[in-house]
């Protein structure tokens, strides 16, 4: 036990230490220069933008009062952000939005990757077709889905309505109860085809050795996928479901012009209350606060987003 101890002790020595992201910079000083200029202007577009909200964000700014003649009030936008039962409820809002649209999304483009991964006749068509909802606009989905869920002239509530299945046109996105959930199954028809296109990516990289051995020996199809497939796709679903989160906590152009939050803040989310509050009441240190607490959770997202894909080059280049 002491001479296998005293090895590892020695392999420890032996092995050089990782430099930190400091040492690196400094280390590779030289080649920042060619960069110095992106650098620049990230620093005009991204750095002060955020600096001057995180400071405007301390500040009181009244609709009639000009911005440069703000009012310092410390952190009162924060306790009146928290203290708020409508930052609850958008808050709630949000979650829901974000867990529903993220794990379905991810579910459904999943499903959609095993299936497509077999060959059979006309996988290339449907593939091009089930990439259609991730290819148009944004803009352009929200406008049509709007009109399929109208109460009048939808045609959603026409079919029910014509298969006797409903008296009358339901209200998708003009009822309290049912405007979130109606806007989650258009985010979610658009966003699994993203899924679905990393999965399909991911599945490529199965190697099929491993899949004929445990065939071989008598695994069915679930243990093959449970004990082979899905080890290797676990990497690429963390980044994929990283990436949906990130893109469903920050998503603005669906929710904004099929409702605007409405119906009484029922579909109000982060992004779109903020918008609402900066543009619309000109209320700029609230409208920062929220802000910079969105900024706060997008970077801790971001954060486990970079671990994923360190490890996953320290990986791949341990093999």
């Amino acid at each position: 036990m002491t001479i296998l101890t005293g090895k590892a002790e020695t392999r420890r020595r032996l092995q050089p230490d990782r430099p930190g992201v400091l040492q690196k910079i400094w280390e590779h000083r030289a080649d920042y220069a060619y960069v110095l200029p992106a650098i620049a202007v990230m620093l005009i577009v991204i750095a002060y933008p955020i600096y001057y909200t995180i400071e405007l964000s301390f500040f009181n700014t009244p609709p009639g009062l000009q911005l440069r003649d703000k009012i310092f009030v410390g952190i009162d936008n924060y306790i009146a952000i928290l203290t708020s039962p409508v930052f609850w409820k958008v808050t709630s809002n949000t979650l829901i939005w974000t867990l529903g649209s993220t794990f379905i999304s991810f579910v459904l483009g999943f499903a959609c990757a095993l299936a497509l991964h077999r060959d059979f006749i006309g996988r290339g068509i449907l593939r091009a077709v089930l990439i259609i909802p991730w290819v148009i606009s944004a803009v352009a989905a929200s406008y049509i889905w709007k009109w399929i869920y109208h109460s009048d002239f939808g045609i959603i509530g026409a079919v029910l309505v014509g298969l006797g299945l409903a008296d009358r046109p339901p209200n998708f996105i003009d009822s309290v109860s049912t405007v979130l959930p109606s806007l989650i199954v258009v985010n979610i028809w658009r966003e699994f085809p993203f899924a679905m296109i990393m999965m399909m990516a991911g599945l490529q990289t199965v190697p099929d050795q491993l899949l004929r051995a445990a065939k071989v020996d008598g695994a069915n199809a679930w243990q093959r996928f449970w004990h082979v497939t899905f080890p290797h796709l676990r990497n690429v679903s963390t980044v994929t479901i990283l990436l949906l989160a990130v893109a469903n906590f920050n998503s603005f152009i669906i929710p904004w012009i099929m409702t605007g939050g409405g119906p009484s803040n029922a579909s109000h989310i982060w992004i779109t209350h903020i918008y609402e509050l900066a543009f619309g009441r000109q209320r700029w240190g609230v409208a920062s606060a929220y802000s910079v607490l969105l900024f706060l959770i997008l970077m801790s997202l971001g954060y486990f987003y970079v671990r994923a894909l360190s490890g996953n080059e320290q990986r791949d280049a341990s093999e």
